[in-house]
């Protein structure tokens, strides 16, 4: 859409020639540059949303929405310098693509907010898909006909479609639907309950209209009265594209946290730090290339050799500048938090990994060799009173280490070695089998953690008080090594336990409570032992028994509508809701007794809706009692899931008192348990 500027040369009487930009032609180019920065970075967002949080729906209308930016700014920069009126008008069509699909994405956006808040609308839903239906045959129209555009003239600098007799027409129904859309991200934020979420969607609320102001066709306004691109336009188009390419950073850092899984620090790091390194690097690397395009009557060499040294050194100042600035960045992105992660990340870097131990050791073993002047040494772990070789220096038989005797590592008393052992000491170290060996004590002097060996050069140590000072010094830094690795490998196994639990937590981070107080989600269901055992009970007396019409299964929505429904019949009205459940489960297709696919359900249906005996069951299913027992528990934990979803979308049909969870869809127990392996 932007030509490149034109030069005036003002001569000053010294041979010498300043090129002077216009001011509109500086706004062109700044024009440029910023429509360059916008597509770098609805690209870079796309796909980073693409790769780190596309389970949301949130996230995946959001993502339709940026693309349609994305095509729209491209045209505009594929059109820079176009001369052909041919060509333009082709990329303008193009540009359509977006420019049509936005009203669509938008409203679609703005529903999705609107569900994570727990009101759902089935008006809306359609509403989405008529639009985009409607988006669909406007791009025909532009691509076949002149109903909506018609082709229209190269002006300089701003090469333009004109409006075409329907064109009134699509710009209703483009506010229309960008009104409606905003509507509901408003509406979306007053039912916010707590604090954080009511920011994010003021976040959202204040950004929101960025994609419809960018990639609304001006132009073609501007075009019915035959306006051309004056100064006014220009200052105006890059006023707006500052604006647009601000607030769309900003929505898509809102919509990065909808659905996430890990701590709000490490999405703002991973993303920060993306758009650090990805497109504002890029970004900065197209400025130096229109730059450096245009200087080289300034300098005095080639323009292309110019744009090669920019680029190169621009990439490299950048990285050095993120890394430098690091600590900037960690203070600014962790204020509260500042000493736990410079913990965490100092922790990171201290931690010592097999490789790392083992290398370290190696440059420990070499020093001594070197220093006693010896040509093989060894140490050896004690782990469990069991000696295992870790690290050797030279030549060595791997089988040294279980031949080592045990008075090599047990705690020394200081008494008189007996004739029967195989060891003689000479102060700290013990002479075994051509070998000096040295043991390593924890700093309390009361465990012997591994054992180093070296050749013996001599029947007896003879250490000078120089080397017995080094051996000392080496000695403790493997024993520090040792010690070190030992506690390290505690704490991961610590970790290994609650890493499960610190996965639950992250999940249910993921989960944005909005509305709904008391509401109870698929997490506190599913978890709840109470609730598990009354599924199973109430299974259980399907025919009859005190447990059918139990707490807390009776509490459930899903459950008083049904005996509503069952006029007041509280046991129709459970039965009911358990029928509904297991038939969910029932897999598409012809019935099979013995298909995997079919064994949860026939076991639900023939145990508790028949109520056949076991042996009976066992029988039919060609399965022993026993693991009729184990398939039968997966079953019942099938039928919690089936409860709990069905509670969930209950909940959604209850506005202002309901709560979405937007979380990655998760399988069945039927299929995340294959039911002919499960134990």
């Amino acid at each position: 859409m932007v030509t490149p500027p034109s030069f005036k040369f003002i001569s000053f009487g010294i041979k010498e020639y300043i090129p002077v930009l216009e001011l509109k032609n500086w706004l062109e180019l700044i024009n440029t540059v910023l429509t360059s920065g916008i597509v770098i970075f609805s690209g870079a967002l796309l796909l980073y949303l693409i790769i780190y949080n596309l389970r949301t729906k949130v996230t995946r209308s959001f993502i339709g929405l940026l693309a349609c930016v994305l095509i729209t700014y491209f045209a505009d920069l594929a059109l820079v310098g176009v001369e052909g009126p041919g060509v333009a008008t082709i990329w303008l069509r193009i540009q359509w693509i977006g420019i049509t699909f936005t009203p669509a994405a938008y409203l679609d956006f703005s529903n999705a907010l609107l569900a994570t808040t727990g009101t759902q609308s089935k008006k809306r839903d359609i509403a989405t898909r008529i639009s985009y239906l409607l988006s669909a045959g406007v791009l025909l129209g532009v691509g076949f006909s002149d109903w909506i555009v018609r082709d229209g003239k190269l002006l300089p600098g701003t090469p333009r479609l004109f409006p075409g007799p329907l064109f009134p027409l699509f710009v209703l129904y483009f506010l229309t639907t960008v009104i409606w859309g905003t509507i509901n991200v408003f509406w979306a934020r007053s039912r916010c309950l707590t604090s954080t979420s009511r920011r994010r969607m003021t976040y959202l609320a204040a950004t929101v209209a960025a994609p419809a102001a960018g990639v609304f066709p001006f132009l073609l306004i501007t075009g019915v009265k035959g306006v051309t691109a004056g100064l006014g336009l220009w200052l105006l188009l890059v006023l707006g594209n500052i604006g647009v390419g601000w607030m769309l950073v900003v929505l898509a850092y809102s919509v990065a946290f909808f659905g996430a899984l890990t701590p709000d620090r490490a999405v703002k790091h991973r993303l920060v730090r993306f758009l650090l390194r990805g497109p504002f690097a890029a970004t900065l690397v197209v400025v130096v290339i229109i730059v450096a395009s245009r200087t080289e009557q300034w300098i005095g060499l080639p323009g292309s050799r110019l744009v090669l040294f920019g680029a190169v050194a621009t990439v490299i100042l950048i990285q050095l500048g993120i890394e430098l600035a690091k600590p900037l960045i960690d203070r600014a992105l962790y204020r509260q938090d500042q000493p736990e992660i410079a913990w965490i990340q100092d922790l990171s870097n201290r931690l010592l990994t097999t490789t790392d131990l083992r290398q370290f050791l190696e440059n420990v073993l070499t020093a001594l060799c070197d220093l006693l002047r010896v040509k093989t040494a060894f140490i050896t772990v004690i782990d469990g009173n069991t000696p295992h070789l870790e690290v050797v220096c030279g030549s060595l038989d791997p089988r040294t280490a279980d031949k080592l005797p045990p008075e090599a590592w047990q705690t020394w008393s200081g008494e008189t070695l007996s004739s029967s052992r195989r060891l003689e000491r000479h102060n700290s170290l013990f002479v075994w089998n051509g070998y000096w060996l040295a043991p390593l004590y924890t700093q309390d002097q009361t465990r012997v953690i591994g054992v180093v060996g070296m050749t013996a050069r001599a029947p007896e140590p003879d250490l000078t008080p120089e080397e017995r000072e080094g051996l000392t010094s080496l000695l403790a830094q493997a024993t520090a090594a040792l010690e070190d690795r030992q506690l390290q490998q505690g704490i991961f196994s610590a970790l290994e336990h609650i890493i499960p639990e610190i996965e639950d937590i992250q999940r249910r981070r993921g989960v944005m409570y909005y509305v709904g107080e008391e509401a109870l989600t698929g997490f506190d269901l599913v978890e709840n032992e109470e609730f598990r055992q009354s599924v199973h009970d109430a299974l259980n007396h399907y025919w009859g028994g005190p447990n059918l019409t139990a707490q807390p299964l009776l509490s459930l929505r899903i459950v008083e509508h049904a005996v509503q429904e069952y006029g007041g019949n509280t046991i129709k009205g459970v039965r009911a809701v358990l029928r509904e459940a297991i038939e969910r489960l029932r897999p598409d297709g012809q019935r099979k007794m013995t298909a995997p696919e079919w064994l949860l359900y026939n076991i639900l249906e023939l145990k508790f809706l028949q109520g056949h005996k076991v042996r009976e069951v066992a029988h039919r299913l060609v399965m022993s009692e026993s693991d009729l027992y184990r398939k039968q528990r997966i079953a019942i934990e099938a039928v919690t899931q089936a409860l709990a979803e069905m509670e969930e979308q209950e909940s959604l049909k209850e506005n202002g008192s309901s709560v979405q969870v937007d979380v990655a869809p998760q399988s069945t127990p039927s299929e995340a348990t294959d039911p002919t392996t499960a134990v």
